[in-house]
């Protein structure tokens, strides 16, 4: 089995090409799942934000094709993808994904954000059916660490999020915010957390609409603001001096022309507009109207590098962090990956005590209840004490990746050393955690897959 992970992020593609695979919440599941019906596809799940497309997968071969997936489902030229995607295999597959989780290849290191839109991908890939053991214990394992990061590092402290820096870039543009009027369109947390950055810096009337006026209303009153329709959304835009933007709809919703006739009704007082959105809520030929200011989510990344120096002494640590449980995920693996040779073992052990026993019964004669339980916690614990040192080896060897003492040792028991997918329900027991080397079973991440399903 190959773990694999394609994508283009802010790094690798501009917002042109991220706004065209972009996968909205409503399409996740479905896209999901015909990830998931790709012969050879085993186990997958699809991480969509506005900074990246990621698509994580566990294949029967190296030769799955799922770059093919995305040109073929996107109706993309090969030649166009190719120059910016990305490919991880393996162990940096699983480095990379504990590196998103946790925030360290985020626009805005530190961020709050991509966790919970990772967990989100895996509850939908729950409910779609896609994930099975092996990406389930890989996500925990990820999910772990970036928790890890977030306790033991200050990488998160004085949290900035794209929403956070969009302020800081308006109050760059205007100066003071007080007073000014913000029209919020699209009700969902990056909105809101706009608005909160927005009410502690000063400003004034806050408008609010969504497609679900319930929504906007919610929204609206946590801020103390007034709710537009949103059929009414063009008529009201004008009132605003600055405009955050953060919709799903797949084509632009504020176009030139709509743009010249704010600048009209607003007698050429100038206009912002902050477009969080992938795809973008706003043309780009907007931006070439003079009074009419437009940044988007890639213009943000330079707002975001000047906190990169305050964060760069966190961030080390927290990539030591995330390298350390990187190698305890491997080396937790190896162990598993040596389950059947524990488990051929412990079975040799048994047959060898259950044919002693049957050999002794004739002399042993008619033993009590008592006896008869006596008798097997003896040789049970004989026999346990006896395999102690040897599976501890075969452990030690796989934790090590030590193939030659590996195979010396299966080969001394006539053990087989290569681990089968069932075999880690087997090995479970033998499992071990990150922090305190006691055996433990997996947790479950906490995730609302009834709201995830009411989505599909």
């Amino acid at each position: 089995m190959t773990l694999a992970i394609i994508g283009v992020n802010h790094k690798t593609a501009p917002i042109e090409l991220r706004e065209r695979i972009a996968i909205s919440r409503e399409e996740l599941p479905e896209v999901t799942r015909a990830l998931g019906d790709v012969p050879g596809v085993a186990e997958c799940m699809i991480v969509s934000t506005c900074n990246r497309v990621e698509i994580l997968a566990a294949t029967e071969s190296p030769a799955i094709d799922l770059t093919g997936f995305l040109q073929e489902h996107f109706g993309l030229d090969p030649a166009l993808l190719k120059a910016h995607i990305y490919e991880h295999r393996d162990q940096q597959a699983v480095s990379h994904l504990f590196r998103v989780a946790a925030s360290l290849d985020s626009m805005v290191v530190g961020e709050p954000q991509i966790l919970g839109q990772v967990k989100e991908a895996y509850a939908v890939a729950r409910v779609a059916g896609t994930i099975g053991g092996q990406l389930d214990h890989l996500l925990q394992g990820a999910f772990a660490a970036a928790k890890k990061v977030r306790s033991e590092t200050e990488i998160g402290s004085n949290s900035v999020s794209i929403a956070s820096v969009a302020v800081d870039l308006a109050r760059k543009i205007f100066g003071s915010l007080a007073g000014r009027t913000v029209f919020l369109v699209g009700a969902g947390k990056m909105s809101e957390l706009a608005a909160r950055h927005l009410v502690q810096q000063g400003a004034g009337a806050i408008l609010v609409t969504n497609r679900t006026l319930e929504r906007a209303q919610r929204m609206a009153d946590q801020f103390k603001g007034r709710v537009i329709p949103f059929d009414q959304l063009h008529e009201a835009a004008s009132q605003a001096d600055i405009v955050i933007t953060s919709t799903g709809a797949p084509h632009p919703i504020f176009r030139r022309e709509h743009a010249q006739a704010f600048l009209h009704r607003r007698r050429n007082r100038p206009m912002f507009f902050i477009d969080i959105a992938v795809p973008r809520d706003v043309d780009p030929a907007v931006n070439k109207l003079e009074g009419i200011f437009v940044y988007d989510i890639d213009d943000l990344q330079q707002v975001a590098a000047a906190h990169m120096a305050e964060r760069s002494r966190e961030a080390g640590d927290a990539e030591a962090l995330i390298a350390g449980e990187v190698e305890r995920f491997h080396q937790r693996q190896r162990t598993v990956n040596v389950a059947p040779a524990i488990v051929a073992l412990q079975k040799q052990a048994e047959e060898i005590r259950q044919g002693e026993l049957r050999r002794l019964q004739g002399r042993l004669g008619s033993l009590t209840a008592e006896q008869a339980a006596a008798v097997e916690v003896l040789t049970r614990g004989l026999v346990n004490k006896f395999l102690h040192h040897p599976m501890q080896a075969l452990k030690q060897a796989a934790r090590e990746n030590d193939s030659a003492r590996l195979d010396a040792l299966c080969e001394t028991w006539s053990l087989p050393a290569t681990a089968d997918r069932d075999s880690e329900t087997e090995i479970s027991a033998f499992t071990e955690t990150p922090a305190t080397g006691q055996t433990t079973k997996n947790e479950d991440v906490t995730v609302n897959e009834s709201t995830v399903a009411g989505r599909r």
